[in-house]
């Protein structure tokens, strides 16, 4: 970081950027077909034990590289609880909300829908971390929200249940997105940090959720447990959920937590065509159709203007007038 602020090529600072938001948009393709397979194509009547299984991952993943010092982040202390606040309770809704509405929706309205992340994403910046955006920014996201109705309004296979928890993820997204980018110290509790105390604190609250909700007896008695296959996309869902939830954090470190919401646009897009013709719970309607079209052409352009932003080369600073914090 000091080489780069000293004066290093810029591209090789970009290359970061690239890359994390590259591994981000790959992850959330991947776990969106596994999740969907496990919920729809087998019925695993329980998103909750899947969240479940995916912090009990991300926590054994983490600290067993902590042991072996292939990373680090803090030992717990009293005050990490309050440096993370509301970040668990966040996670732990953007988790179960994101899993739920993925059981509940087809693919192609589950990405038209979760396109709302992105202007709720941009309000909270603008809130809560200052930032402005240009017209033309605006006029995009018009197009998704406008897109994302005409669909909804049109959606043949309506469902007021996963409609609620699409829109629960939306706005557990954009906030965890945004919060994420603020807590993030490397100072402090740092990338891995955040992510391994966010799943230690909810795991057992979530657990004990599921148990009083009856939704761990639903799972435990699936019938599907002896199904190898099954067992492998299960297993491959937890480990894709700690590559999500890691790959989340690293794009928003090396960018912003709008970058992060406009790739997951861009990979919706693939998603939402691909879901038009496997899956099975698509029901096609010209205005539906229309809609879905308008969204994902403003996501597209939206995500076009952003990142064109983001790899812009910055203008030469006076080192004078720099920052302590920044030259560091």
């Amino acid at each position: 970081m000091t080489r780069q602020a000293n004066g290093a090529d810029p591209a090789s600072g970009r290359l970061p950027r690239l890359l994390s938001a590259l591994f981000y948009g790959t992850c959330s393709f991947l776990i969106v077909l596994v999740n969907k397979a496990l919920l729809t194509t087998y019925g695993f009547p329980s998103p909750i034990v899947l969240g479940i299984g995916q912090m009990a991952a991300t926590i054994m993943i983490l600290y067993v590289s902590k042991l072996n010092k292939i990373i680090h982040f803090p030992d717990f202390d009293k005050k990490i609880p309050v440096k993370l606040f509301p970040l668990p309770l966040l996670y732990v809704g953007n988790h179960i909300s994101g899993l739920s509405s993925t059981s509940k929706l087809s693919l192609p309205m589950f990405t038209v829908l979760r396109k709302f992340t992105i202007p709720l994403t941009l309000l909270l910046e603008t809130i809560i971390l200052g930032k402005k955006y240009p017209l033309n920014i605006v006029i995009s996201v018009f197009a998704i929200v406008l897109g994302a109705f005409i669909a909804a309004g049109s959606d043949l296979a309506f469902s007021l249940e996963g409609y609620v928890f699409v829109f629960l993820n939306d706005i557990f997204t954009a906030a965890n997105g945004v919060y994420t980018k603020q807590k993030m110290d490397p100072q402090e509790l740092g990338k891995y940090g955040v992510l391994f105390y966010n799943a230690c604190f909810m795991i057992v609250p979530t657990l004990i959720l599921s148990a009083s909700t009856g939704d761990l007896r639903q799972a435990t008695e699936f019938n599907q447990w002896k199904n190898v296959l099954f067992i492998i996309q299960f297993l491959l869902s937890c480990f894709l959920g700690f590559l999500l939830m890691y790959s989340t954090v690293l794009c928003s470190h090396y960018n912003s937590a709008l970058t992060t919401a406009v790739v997951g646009a861009i990979k919706n897009v693939s998603i939402a065509y691909i879901g038009m013709l496997v899956g099975g719970d698509y029901v096609f309607s010209v205005l539906n159709f229309i809609g879905l079209n308008i969204c994902m052409a403003g996501g597209l352009r939206y995500s076009f203007l952003t990142l064109s932003s983001q790899l812009k080369p910055k203008q030469p600073v006076d080192e004078e007038n720099v920052a302590p914090e920044v030259k560091s």
